[in-house]
């Protein structure tokens, strides 16, 4: 099963494509899809869709996985992080791919065992998991990495074999 995993934004998309096959992970590849900022919020959602429609071309993935926004403090930011997660999750539908969200705490708990993990240790196990000799870098592609092998644990998990309708098997 090829997976797509998506950590959603404006400025940066971090994107992340794996390969799973039963517990076995491997990377296939990683980035981030950036905007400039001294463009529209329209040119810069137009450009999110056109780049991510491009990644699922390339990809072909079989499941696309996006994480759920976590609003802190600053409210402006998640607005507009909202607004390019409304595209994404457009792209995917357009796409025809099946699409899961997952939660922060999900993704840490899947990849790290913790749900309240900090990123340092997100990023080790990502690396540690897809047998990689650096840690993947910018932090939001790392990101999107842990949502892809969130994903994978969860549709090889009992739960989802034995017809559990939890979206991911951390819950």
């Amino acid at each position: 099963m090829r997976v797509l995993g998506i950590d959603p934004g404006i400025a940066t998309v971090g994107f992340g494509v794996i390969d799973s096959e039963g517990s076995k992970l491997t990377l296939v590849n990683y980035g981030v899809i950036t905007t400039p900022s001294h463009t529209s919020l329209s040119s810069r959602l137009d450009q999110i869709y056109d780049d991510l429609t491009e990644l699922i071309e390339a990809f072909s993935p079989d499941s696309i996985a996006c994480e759920e926004l976590f609003f802190n403090t600053n409210i402006t930011t998640g607005i507009s992080v909202a607004h390019g997660r409304g595209v994404i999750i457009l792209a995917c539908h357009k796409a025809g791919i099946p699409t899961f969200e997952y939660t922060p705490l999900q993704v840490k708990q899947s990849v790290v065992g913790y749900g309240r993990a900090e990123k340092k240790q997100v990023i080790y196990m990502v690396k540690r998991l897809l047998n990689m000799k650096i840690e993947p870098k910018p932090d939001d592609a790392a990101d999107a990495l842990a949502i892809a092998i969130c994903h994978a644990r969860s549709a090889t998990s009992l739960i989802t074999k034995n017809g559990g309708d939890s979206p991911c098997s951390t819950t």
